[in-house]
């Protein structure tokens, strides 16, 4: 995604607020990828149009790599 590719960005207050549907657990935000990351579940939950998608069918499982930098 291109630096000035708004779209998908999140408010910080926002990020303040939600946690994983599946863990409780806090996210943490990977702008790259436009996802939030759940170290807890082991899950990335998309970011489209900037709202995010709490929905664990809509979630990916992340990579053991990706875990572990979280």
């Amino acid at each position: 995604m291109a630096d000035t590719d708004k779209s998908d960005e999140i408010d910080p207050r926002l990020l303040e607020i939600l946690v994983c549907p599946q863990s409780a657990g806090p996210l943490v935000y990977d702008r790259e990828n436009a996802e939030l990351l759940s170290k807890k579940a082991g899950l990335a939950y998309p970011i489209r149009d900037g709202v995010p998608i709490m929905l664990v069918d809509e979630a990916r499982t992340l990579s053991d790599n990706e875990a572990a930098r979280l």
